[in-house]
């Protein structure tokens, strides 16, 4: 089983929506004219990526990321990592490790000094598989969701 992974298109956003209702059941779906314009207005922003894992042409998982500009650390960006998402049926094949093989990757070239990424307390095995790939629990997260 061959796993590529690529920067997400606009052709891709079906695709997308798809896994991203595995990672939010409960959000309701966009229109496809409102994600055409949140796409739109993803790709605009500097240092902002969206790749996508495909496993024999189908969309197996995506993630989200964004090097952002920081005036600590000698000037040197940090990225943000959202929208972690592997699909149920390919879990456990590989297809994270090829994303944040990626992500990481995009980091190293962009100067950065930390890749950042914030999850849920309740989901351990996501935890395990981070720390696999040398990430480590060092800060504590907190959000506020504005309704």
């Amino acid at each position: 089983m061959t796993i590529t992974v690529r920067q997400a298109t606009e052709h891709d956003l079906m695709a997308l929506g798809t896994l991203y209702a595995e990672l939010h059941p409960d959000d309701p779906a966009l229109l496809h004219e409102q994600a055409v314009k949140t796409w739109q207005e993803i790709i605009g922003q500097a240092g902002r990526t969206m790749l996508i894992a495909l496993r024999e042409g189908t969309a197996v998982g995506t993630v989200d990321c964004i090097v952002v500009p920081n005036l600590t650390r000698g000037g040197r960006p940090h990225m943000l990592v959202e929208n972690v998402v592997v699909a149920r049926s390919a879990r456990r094949q590989g297809v994270a490790g090829r994303l944040f093989d990626a992500l990481i990757d995009l980091a190293r070239a962009a100067g950065c000094y930390k890749v950042q990424l914030l999850s849920r307390v309740d989901r351990a095995d996501a935890h395990m598989f981070y720390e696999s790939r040398g990430l480590r629990p060092v800060a504590q997260g907190y959000r506020l969701y504005l309704d």
